[in-house]
């Protein structure tokens, strides 16, 4: 059996003598081990200032996946219309059944229960109307600097802090001003309408469904300029108000 000789030592005999050639391989290769370079860098022996670097990196990205989404300013909402409503959405019948939400959301925070006649007073349920949510009440303009806005009735689809947008009977938009202007909405006992009605009975709701113990408030618009998340939370106190 032939024994295998080192591949260094071969090489070695071909340049140099049998002699020379075993002394350079025992002083240079035989007792000493072949350090080879690797094609990459090692990741664990980069200096201090890299490895910073790369711990800031990681940092940020970690807190840039935990930071929430900047919300968007008040001319960015304009500019992207996500408050607009379309005009294939500007049907009456679509906001019926928020009317009738609406109604039920009015007979809870005044404490009107069906089959009992409740009694509201101004004192008692003024604060409560004030602070209440108009998104779904069905609205008509009594009183107004503005002529022409009187009579215009509708479901309040959108409240702002200084205008209700409503829409109509006739399926039209309408922007009615707060400032100097005096609505009108009927309450009716909870027992004096039906659980279902259908668009044609809600149509004159206003005028014949209401009964004889409807309630009837008036609410000046100059009490309600804030927004309805804000009048939620706000305390109102009653004061004197200049006629229009």
């Amino acid at each position: 059996m032939t024994a295998t000789t080192h591949v260094a030592l071969d090489l070695l005999n071909k340049a140099h003598s049998p002699e020379t050639a075993s002394a350079i391989f025992t002083e240079k290769i035989l007792h000493k081990p072949l350090r080879l370079r690797p094609t990459s860098p090692d990741p664990n022996s980069q200096d201090a200032r890299a490895h910073r670097r790369l711990q800031q990196l990681r940092k940020q990205e970690k807190s840039r996946r935990r930071k929430k989404p900047k919300p968007l300013s008040a001319k960015e909402k304009r500019i992207s219309g996500i408050y607009e409503i379309p005009k294939e959405s500007q049907q009456y019948a679509l906001y019926v059944p928020l009317y009738r939400m609406w109604l039920g959301y009015m007979w809870e925070i005044l404490g009107m229960v069906k089959g009992k006649q409740a009694w509201v007073t101004a004192q008692a349920a003024g604060s409560k109307i004030a602070s209440a949510d108009f998104h779904g009440a069905k609205l008509c303009v009594v009183r107004s600097k503005c002529v022409s806005l009187v009579g215009l009735k509708g479901i309040v689809v959108r409240d702002t802090k200084f205008t209700f947008q409503i829409i109509t009977e006739r399926n039209e938009l309408k922007t009615l001003p707060k400032n100097h202007t005096v609505f009108q909405f009927q309450l009716p006992q909870p027992d004096a309408i039906a659980e279902t009605l259908d668009l044609k009975s809600d149509k004159d709701i206003l005028d014949e469904n209401m009964g004889a113990n409807a309630l009837v408030f008036e609410v000046h618009g100059d009490s309600f300029e804030h927004r309805a998340v804000e009048r939620a939370t706000k305390k109102f106190k009653p004061r004197n108000l200049a006629g229009l």
